[in-house]
């Protein structure tokens, strides 16, 4: 029986890869773009713009909200939905970090 090694790891270390498994997937970048680009959406408009069906924009936009990614709310037969500017940012400092520190190894390679 395999058992998970997951707290060998830190939280922050265990926090990016929830991040990046989350947008591992293209509709949810292309959801991500949208959301960015419009400030914020209704999910029938990402439809419009998105080659994708009403229940997958549903789905890919549940992941994202679950990941606290993208804050919603609704309204009826509307949904709204936004980015959570906060969290992006907390996850964009954590990376640029994660690679800055990488960087400093850069050129030590053996291959």
């Amino acid at each position: 029986m395999a058992i998970a090694k997951t707290t060998e790891f830190t939280q922050q270390e265990q926090d990016l890869a929830a991040f990046a498994k989350v947008l591992s997937h293209p509709a949810r970048i292309a959801i991500m773009k949208v959301l960015a680009k419009e400030n914020a959406c209704i999910c029938g408009r990402i439809v419009e713009i998105l080659p994708l069906a009403q229940a997958t924009v549903s789905q890919h936009l549940k992941e994202l909200k679950n990941a606290g990614l993208i804050k919603g709310t609704v309204e009826g037969p509307k949904s709204c939905y936004c980015i959570n500017w906060e969290a992006m940012e907390k996850f964009m400092h954590d990376f640029n970090g994660m690679f800055s520190a990488m960087q400093l190894h850069k050129g030590k390679s053996c291959c």
